[in-house]
């Protein structure tokens, strides 16, 4: 780092101080409304290919191909849609969150043991009775991981939002960049690092409250 890099970035913080907080704000409308579309959308579709296998396949393949489109590429194909700006942002990150969510899903509900279930079951519980008491409880850790990997990929990814004009701190990072000025792109790139810490711990904590002392498998 450049020796005088810490006084620019205290010099361009004191002077961008307020545009800073309004871009952070609209980093995390970005993050948490794609976030909540994505848990809405993500977990019943975990859960559906749980009671129909023969659509796995179809579900995690194409959420899989989603998320190997590049960011930018994504987020043009979005501008047709939705054009310039928070929605076309907002749907592309929701479509490179549903991955991790629908998977660990799948995965949480279908490793709940088997014995358990025919306990269930011989207790004369029903299939929703069993997925809302038993399988959902158990597999919650395993679907909130899914949820916090996702929320982190977000925040990094949310960045590139400046480039349609949805705003966001990567506004920083890009005129940073286009400025040749380290210090702006640093005001941008170290609170989304921040941002990512926090919604990760706090998600965490949530996961802790939320499961149940002996479900977690």
């Amino acid at each position: 780092m450049k020796a005088n890099l810490w006084e620019q970035l205290g010099q361009q913080f004191s002077s961008r101080w307020e545009d800073l907080l309004k871009a952070t704000v609209q980093h995390m409308e970005l993050v948490i409304l794609s976030m909540i579309l994505a848990i809405l959308i993500g977990v019943p579709l975990g859960i559906l290919i749980t009671r129909i296998p023969a659509i796995k396949g179809w579900v995690l393949g194409t959420a899989g191909i989603l998320q190997t489109i590049p960011s930018l590429a994504l987020l043009g194909f979005m501008i047709p849609l939705f054009g310039i700006g928070m929605n076309t942002a907002i749907a592309a990150l929701f479509l490179y969150s549903l991955l991790p969510i629908i998977r660990n899903t799948f995965t949480g509900i279908q490793d709940v043991d088997k014995a358990t279930l025919e306990a269930a079951r011989g207790m004369g519980m029903r299939d929703g009775q069993i997925l809302f008491k038993i399988q959902l409880p158990l597999a919650l850790n395993v679907i909130m991981a899914g949820i916090r990997t996702a929320t982190v990929i977000n925040v990094g990814t949310a960045t590139l939002a400046a480039f349609i004009g949805a705003g966001g701190l990567g506004d920083f990072i890009f005129i940073g960049i286009q400025r040749n000025i380290d210090a702006l792109i640093l005001i941008g790139a170290l609170p989304a690092a921040v941002l990512a810490l926090i919604l990760d711990f706090l998600l965490g904590i949530m996961e802790r409250v939320t499961t149940p002392r002996g479900l977690k498998i």
